[in-house]
């Protein structure tokens, strides 16, 4: 420790300010003296429990403006002796799964030294008779936390490191975490999630680690090929961009790049074919994907009965009282006779129409089977739970998704029970979910894939739908007529005429507005429109912004404080508190940043904040932020506001898989290197009643001129040929 450093013991009694986004705090601190001393304190704090025992170690200062404070470099949690205390701390965070009363209980049996006799002794733990395993494991694990915290605590401070990560290290690495640190701080990359290389390099110069060091060269490598393929949704990197792209990185340094290749390629994290670079995790994924589809199914469904099939779809088509097409009624032949089929097609062409044909007949020709319906996001599984009857779910949820672990309950160990798999939105779906849900779906006996091929690809590496329909390997209907109920429609017709990239702005006057204007008109333009669309009965949740780009007068940030200013200003019966440099305010509408399978939320998901709960009458003494999805109500403590965001203003790719009644697209010519057709294309299909486009006319008019700014590379389709058919290229 720094023998400048000033040690206090004692216990916060009050906060009088905290930022979340930053946890920068400012309390009063009851000093452990004779005089009871109650002192101000100030510092990054990434958990604070008023009421227990904590050493501090800092230094006084005197502030121009509130007078002397003292401000907290390090500091650790003490083990609490009474019974107050040692219950507070046991219910706290960093011990999950132990609530309020079952530390009562532990207390009652243990006595009010218990925490010092369960370090001394875990065994002593089984008086307990109720302890769940996972309880005990929590206990155990939680005291190791604390006792390396303090240690920890001072290597991230020596190291510029903010006291936030804190947690997230201990809680992978437990009382191991300085030494694995200080033998290879680069290990943090593929261990510790939100880990990247220059957090890890931060650690790697402060312990004098060498910029040609084997072990940071390593990692910079291995990231960048990951990076480079994140960025660009590419499942590789041409060997030349990264070769070029890490002596770049390198400067004026140079290393034996071959050999941290070859020993990247030995310890398996990227794998080398020809002058393409994958990471593993993307080629694990390409080459799993070919061998499942190339054997699929690996189990059969009964035979049907064509004419009776026919039978029933007559009795269908009159029940609801429509006709069919010929490639409708094609699509549910092939449905029946093919075991895994792709369905594709724009708005208005039916494809709801024809599933719900395909659930209603399969129904009715095997009776006893299960039907399984997912989706990429909530939103889209929820939509697609309406139209069918059926209830859906998110992929990830049906895959039951360990955020923690990064992995799935369902796999091919422990697979999906069903006969029937339905996946709508599948243009959202990348290389590594697509592989996983494969992976847990040999037990299923019948699959069909339903999508839009225009619309955007998946955030994640991969073009997986524009892969399956390139092999030309399997069965895909492609579903082209408008039908008459739809084509008075503008959106509808728009979006067609948009994929042809021949839109005339003159001809749409119902349900479609372009309105032109300078950039820097764009917020007050959008403020009357959404003004004039509350006044005549809609709601903000109805009407959704959607911008190209964060950045800029037309940009999503910008756009998300003037409309929270305007439609949800401060008043003083609306809490607010703020995170970084945004603010939360009761009554705001909030957009899910991630996917939290444990509360049922998933990236894209579009709630309101209901409450906030101050820190003083929180029972954990953190500020809660309660929001509402539907019907789930899901609470975020401080650790987690960077899962949410303001939701007034959104990006085109996070409205995927969502509807809106209305939708308000601002472009501009500063969004060019945005634009393009299927960007427009996908955030026009998102309005299904309204759609107003405004700003430069001419940058939409460029934009769906540009096919695709950077067309994804892959090698998923030549590798589908040859598990398929054993085409090897010969």
């Amino acid at each position: 420790m720094d023998d400048s450093l000033i040690t206090l013991t004692g216990k916060f009694t009050y906060i009088l300010f905290r930022n979340e986004g930053n946890f920068y705090t400012a309390a009063k601190f009851e000093v452990n003296d004779e005089k009871g001393r109650v002192i101000s304190v100030t510092g990054n704090i990434p958990e604070i429990i008023t009421g227990i025992q904590y050493r501090i170690n800092g230094n006084y200062i005197e502030h121009p403006r509130y007078g002397m404070q003292f401000q907290i470099q390090t500091l650790a949690k003490l083990l609490p002796t009474e019974k107050e205390g040692v219950v507070r701390y046991l219910s706290g965070v960093n011990f999950p799964g132990i609530g309020k009363k079952t530390a009562e209980r532990i207390v009652d049996v243990l006595g009010e030294d218990c925490l010092t006799l369960i370090r001394e002794d875990n065994a002593i733990l089984e008086k307990i008779g109720d302890l769940s395993e996972r309880q005990i494991n929590a206990i155990i694990e939680g005291l190791q936390i604390d006792n390396g915290m303090e240690e920890l605590a001072k290597f991230l401070n020596i190291h510029g490191l903010s006291q936030r990560n804190l947690s997230k290290i201990t809680r992978i690495y437990g009382k191991e975490a300085l030494s694995k640190l200080n033998e290879n701080p680069y290990r943090l990359i593929e261990e510790v999630d939100g880990f990247g290389f220059k957090t890890a390099d931060k650690i790697g110069k402060s312990l004098g680690i060498s910029d040609t060091d084997n072990r940071r060269l390593y990692a910079l490598l291995v990231s960048l090929v990951s990076d480079l393929c994140m960025r660009d949704g590419n499942s590789y990197v041409r060997l030349e961009t990264l070769e070029t792209t890490f002596f770049k990185e390198l400067g004026s340094l140079t290393c034996d790049f071959e050999a941290i290749f070859d020993e990247a390629i030995l310890k398996h994290q990227i794998y080398r074919e020809d002058n393409r670079v994958f990471p593993i995790a993307q080629y694990d994924a390409e080459i799993g994907i070919a061998r499942f589809l190339a054997e699929f199914p690996y189990q059969f469904i009964d035979p049907y009965d064509p004419k009776l099939l026919l039978s029933y779809l007559e009795d269908i088509q009159e029940h609801l009282g429509i006709t069919y097409d010929e490639t409708q009624i094609q699509a549910i032949e092939v449905f029946f006779e093919r075991p895994f089929m792709i369905m594709t097609g724009g708005p208005g062409t039916g494809k709801t129409t024809v599933v719900n044909a395909m659930i209603k007949l399969f129904k009715l020709m095997y009776p006893s089977s299960s039907i399984i319906c997912a989706a990429p996001t909530g939103r889209a599984a929820k939509r697609l739970a309406e139209v069918t009857g059926i209830n859906a779910t998110t992929i990830h949820s049906l895959l039951q998704w360990d955020l923690e672990t990064n992995t799935f309950g369902k796999n091919d160990e422990e697979p999906i029970l069903a006969d029937l798999l339905i996946v709508d939105e599948f243009s959202m779906v990348d290389n590594w979910l697509f592989y996983n849900l494969l992976l847990a779906s040999k037990r299923i006996k019948k699959i069909c894939f339903i999508g839009d091929k225009d619309q955007l690809p998946s955030v994640g590496p991969g073009c997986v739908l524009r892969d399956l329909m390139q092999s030309n390997e399997f069965s895909l209907i492609e579903l082209k007529h408008i039908y008459r109920q739809e084509s008075d429609s503008d959106v509808i017709n728009l979006a067609h005429a948009i994929n042809t990239g021949n839109v005339n702005v003159e001809e749409y006057h119902h349900d479609v507005k372009f309105f032109a204007c300078m950039p820097e008109d764009i917020r007050r333009n959008i403020l009357m429109m959404v003004e004039d669309a509350l006044q005549k009965g809609y709601s903000i949740d109805d009407i959704q912004i959607l911008s190209p780009m964060y950045a800029g007068v037309a940009g999503i940030d910008y756009l998300n404080n003037a409309l929270q200013e305007a439609f949800n200003p401060p008043a003083k019966d609306k809490a607010e508190v703020k995170s970084g440099y945004m603010t939360f305010r009761e009554g705001d509408k909030i957009l899910q940043l991630k996917n939290q399978p444990d509360d049922d939320v998933y990236n894209g998901d579009i709630g309101v904040l209901v409450e906030i709960i101050d820190a003083k009458h929180a029972e954990d003494h953190k500020t809660t932020i309660i929001c509402q999805f539907g019907e789930i109500i899901v609470e975020y403590k401080p650790e987690n506001w960077i899962n949410i965001t303001l939701a007034y203003c959104i990006s085109v790719h996070k409205s995927q898989g969502s509807e809106y009644p209305i939708v308000i697209m601002p472009i501009t010519r500063r969004h060019a290197g945005m634009l393009q057709r299927k960007l427009i294309y996908t955030g026009v299909t998102r309005a299904r009643k309204a759609l107003i486009i405004l700003g430069e006319l001419e940058a939409f008019k460029r934009g769906i001129q540009v096919l695709e700014l950077h067309p994804r590379e892959t090698t998923l389709t030549q590798k589908l040929k040859q598990y398929v058919n054993g085409d090897y290229g010969f």
